[in-house]
C-alpha cells in the first residue's frame, strides 16, 4: 500500500535550510558554500535554502546574500531546487529582495513574516501581496516562525493570498501539527505545506504535510529521505523506526539557537563551517560532547 502525499511538493520533499560557512576572519566562505551545497545534494537533499534563519540571514549584507546565491546555484543549479530567503520585516526590502532573487534564477523565495514590529493580519497580508506581486513569475514559500517573529500569519489569512498565483507552499515552524490541519482544511491541496521542524516531520506528514525544510538533514539527508519514502510508500512502521533513530539528533540540534549546533556538528564532521557571527557564539563543551555523542549513534541507511 502506499500513501498519496497531502499535497504536491513543488520543492522536493528534503530541503535543506543551508548554514553560512565563514572564514576565519568572518567572511562568507564561498568555495566551502559550493562544496557543502554538492554534498548536501549528494546526500539527498531536493532542494536547498540559501540565507534563510540557519544561513544567518540577520547579520548577512545583502551583497554576501546574493554572492551565496550564486555559488550555490554555480554548484548544484539544475540539479536541485534552489530557494532565496527574501524576507524582512520592511516590506520594501523584501519585495527587492525578492525581485533580486527572481534575477539571480532562483527556483522560489522563502518569505518569512516580518519580525519585530508585530503587524495585524491585515498588515501582513498587505505585506505578502506587494512581495508576491513584485516577481509574480517566482513561486513563494511562506515562513511561519512566531517563536522568532513575534507574531504569527494565521491560516485564514494564508487561505485570502492564494488568489496570488506564485503563492505555492508554507514553511510550518510554530511547533504544532494543528497548524498543518487548519491549513489543509482551509487550502486543500492548493498549498505545498513543510515542516520547519526537524522533530514532527514524521506527525506533520501524517496531517498532510508534503516534506520538510530541515537542519538535520546537514547530518542525517539520506535517513531523512529514506523516513519520507518509507512514509509515502505505506511503510509506517520504517518510517517510525527511522524517526525514533533521528529523534535524538533533531533534538540535540536544538538545545541552544539554531545554527549554534549544527554549525558545531558540522565541525565535529570535518566540514570547517566557523562559528555563527555575533550576537550568536561557538557551542559550548557540553553541547559539542552533546553532539559528538549523538552523531556516534546514528546509524547510516
Amino acid at each position: 500500500m502506499s500513501l498519496a502525499p497531502g499535497s504536491s511538493a513543488p520543492f522536493g520533499r528534503v530541503l535543506t535550510a543551508m548554514v553560512t560557512p565563514f572564514a576565519a576572519d568572518g567572511s562568507v566562505d564561498l568555495a566551502l558554500t559550493a562544496r557543502l551545497a554538492e554534498h548536501l545534494v549528494s546526500q539527498g537533499s531536493d532542494g536547498l535554502v540559501v540565507c534563510g534563519t540557519t544561513g544567518e540571514s540577520p547579520t548577512l549584507s545583502w551583497a554576501e546574500q546574493h554572492a551565496l546565491f550564486a555559488a550555490v546555484k554555480g554548484a548544484v543549479g539544475g540539479r536541485a531546487k534552489l530557494i532565496a530567503g527574501s524576507g524582512s520585516n520592511c516590506t520594501a526590502e523584501a519585495v527587492e529582495a525578492t525581485r533580486e532573487a527572481a534575477a539571480l534564477g532562483a527556483d522560489g523565495a522563502l518569505v518569512v513574516v516580518p519580525y519585530y514590529n508585530k503587524p495585524p493580519q491585515d498588515g501582513l497580508e498587505a505585506h505578502f501581496r506587494a512581495v508576491a506581486a513584485a516577481a509574480p513569475e517566482l513561486p513563494l514559500m511562506l515562513y511561519n516562525i512566531p517563536g522568532r517573529t513575534g507574531t504569527s500569519l494565521e491560516p485564514a489569512t494564508v487561505a485570502r493570498l492564494l488568489d496570488c498565483p506564485n503563492v505555492v507552499s508554507f514553511k510550518a515552524a510554530s511547533g504544532t501539527t494543528e497548524e498543518v490541519s487548519a491549513l489543509r482544511a482551509l487550502c486543500g491541496d492548493r498549498l505545498a505545506i513543510y515542516s520547519g521542524d526537524d522533530a514532527l516531520t514524521l506527525p506533520m506528514l501524517a496531517v498532510g504535510a508534503a516534506g520538510v525544510v530541515s537542519v538535520a538533514s546537514h547530518l542525517a539527508g539520506p535517513q531523512i529521505s529514506a523516513m519520507i519514502r518509507a512514509f509515502l510508500a505505506g511503510d509506517l512502521a520504517e518510517a517510525l523506526a527511522l524517526h525514533e533513530q533521528l529523534l535524538p539528533l533533531c533534538k540535540a540540534l536544538f538545545c541552544t539557537t539554531n545554527p549554534i549546533p549544527v554549525k558545531a556538528a558540522l565541525e565535529l564532521c570535518g566540514w570547517p563551517v566557523g562559528a555563527p557571527r555575533l550576537p550568536l557564539l561557538s557551542a559550548t563543551a557540553d553541547v559539542r560532547q552533546r553532539l559528538s555523542e549523538t552523531l556516534a549513534a546514528l546509524r547510516p541507511t
